[in-house]
C-alpha cells in the first residue's frame, strides 16, 4: 500500500520491472520529496543498480551519509557468557559514545584485544589499525593534542 500511496503513476507502472523491494525504497524517497520527486532519475537508478547498492543509494539520499555494507552474523553464547559480553559492550558504548552501534562496540573491543595480543609479535599492524580507528573518535581538540604529543616524542 505504501508504494502505491507515495509513488507517481509512472513509477507504479514500472514496478514489475524494478521489483517490490526497490519499489519500497523508491516510495521512501517519493514520500520525502512529494511533488519534487525526480521519478525518471530514481527509476533509472532502480533499474541499473543491484538491490543492495540501490538501498545504499536511497539511504545516502535520505540521511546524507554514506553507509557501509553490512551483514548479520550469528553465533551461540552460553547464558553464563552473556553478562560479561553485555558489560563489555556497555563499557565500550560509554567510551565511544551512546550513539554507536553494538556491532561497532564489538569491533572496537576486538581491535583492542588484537592490539594487546600483538604487542609481543614483530608485526605491529593490528596495533596501528586499532590506534587509527580510536583516533577517529577523538574530538578535534583531542586529536590535535594527540598529534602534538606524538610529534614531540618523535623529535
Amino acid at each position: 500500500m505504501s508504494i502505491h500511496e507515495h509513488l507517481p503513476t509512472l513509477a507504479r507502472k514500472e514496478l514489475k520491472e524494478v521489483g517490490w523491494t526497490k519499489g519500497l525504497e523508491l516510495a521512501k524517497v517519493a514520500r520525502r520529496d512529494g511533488q519534487k520527486f525526480d521519478c525518471a532519475t530514481w527509476l533509472h537508478k532502480a533499474r541499473s543498480l543491484p538491490k543492495d547498492q540501490f538501498k545504499q543509494e536511497v539511504e545516502k539520499e535520505l540521511t546524507g551519509r554514506e553507509t557501509e555494507a553490512w551483514e548479520i552474523i550469528y553465533f551461540k553464547l552460553y547464558k553464563t557468557q552473556i553478562p560479561v559480553i553485555e558489560q563489555a559492550i556497555e563499557t565500550a558504548a560509554l567510551m565511544l559514545g551512546r550513539d554507536t552501534s553494538r556491532g561497532y562496540c564489538l569491533e572496537m573491543i576486538c581491535a583492542d584485544f588484537l592490539a594487546g595480543a600483538n604487542l609481543d609479535t614483530a608485526d605491529p599492524t593490528a596495533l596501528l589499525q586499532s590506534v587509527s580507528r580510536f583516533f577517529k573518535f577523538l574530538p578535534a581538540e583531542q586529536q590535535q593534542a594527540f598529534l602534538h604529543e606524538v610529534t614531540e616524542k618523535a623529535s
